[in-house]
């Protein structure tokens, strides 16, 4: 399994719920709370009923989002949650809070800005994300969590509503070519060696096959991360700031948990505080990063100024 930004010790509690009042006897969806019953895939949460979906993040991942009804956007984000929730047909449950409506959750919650994403697993809950966003990225972490979910046994999963609104069906994909579908199994398979091969391979009948450059670069970051523990390699990096392999490390890290502004700024910085081979490899190492996330990314050409200035 390759590193997650997620390991059991985020399990510990990275929120304090002590100061969460038990629901009130009799507190369930015709008092107008929602608890996590595990037959509705989108569920509301109130200040009564979020200690029952605590616990039912025991039995099936939940994904917690803390919005507000005054700000627009955030109801946006809870609707791009929505359709996440859908694709993935109950493999976690998504509930949502209005923290205008609700100041427990809001209290134990530190909230400071919202929206704010959380996941619930085994009833701890491990921060995800603040602000809006792409529903790629929300897809990318949902998957981390899943699989930091399995780690702790947390397989169940829940029902659609038939009531619920349903997304607008997407158009069938093309298969993939059969390298890339190759690539593809391999990955699911956890052989990145496999994976590797195939892109080779397709690189090597097609130089200009963009999708398998990409492909490569980010099965190259899967490999060089696997087993990596990432509090140790946080703080070899901070306790050695002009050792280039471990900022590299971090980088990746962070790249790979989707902090992708993060790993970005620590290469440029590198790049700025060194020189010679240093240097040269920590830049060289950040364009190889720019092609795991793609050269149309708007982060990616924010990057390459910031290294153009930090070069000269």
């Amino acid at each position: 399994m390759t590193q997650q930004p997620f390991t059991a010790a985020a399990l510990r509690g990275a929120v304090d719920l002590s100061g969460l009042n038990r629901p009130a006897a009799g507190a369930g969806p015709e008092n107008g709370t929602a608890a996590a019953s595990g037959d509705q895939l989108v569920i509301e949460v109130t200040d009564a009923s979020v200690r029952d979906v605590i616990t039912a993040s025991t039995k099936h991942p939940i994904v917690l989002v803390l919005w507000s009804t005054r700000l627009a956007e955030t109801a946006d984000f809870v609707e791009t949650l929505r359709v996440v929730a859908q694709r993935y047909g109950g493999r976690f449950q998504l509930a949502t809070a209005d923290v205008d409506s609700n100041p427990a959750i809001l209290q134990a919650f530190q909230v400071r800005a919202v929206p704010v994403t959380f996941a619930l697993v085994q009833g701890q809950p491990v921060p995800l994300f603040e602000g809006v966003q792409p529903e790629d990225q929300v897809t990318a972490v949902v998957d981390q969590v899943l699989a930091l979910a399995a780690q702790h046994g947390v397989t169940g999963t829940v029902s659609a509503d038939a009531t619920m609104p349903v997304a607008a069906e997407q158009p069938e994909e093309p298969p993939l070519p059969p390298l890339h579908q190759k690539a593809f199994d391999a990955i699911e398979a956890g052989d990145l060696d496999e994976a590797l091969a195939a892109y080779r391979e397709a690189l090597a009948q097609n130089p200009a096959d963009a999708d398998a450059k990409v492909g490569l670069a980010q099965v190259e970051l899967l490999r060089r991360t696997q087993g990596v523990d990432l509090a140790e390699a946080r703080a070899a990096a901070a306790a050695n700031p002009n050792d280039v392999d471990a900022q590299i490390l971090v980088a990746d890290l962070d790249l790979l948990g989707g902090h992708v502004e993060d790993a970005f700024l620590r290469l440029i910085e590198t790049v700025r505080r060194t020189s010679d081979a240093d240097r040269n490899a920590a830049r060289e190492h950040l364009v190889e990063l720019f092609e795991v996330v793609g050269a149309q990314d708007e982060r990616v050409a924010k990057a390459r100024k910031s290294l153009m200035s930090a070069l000269f």
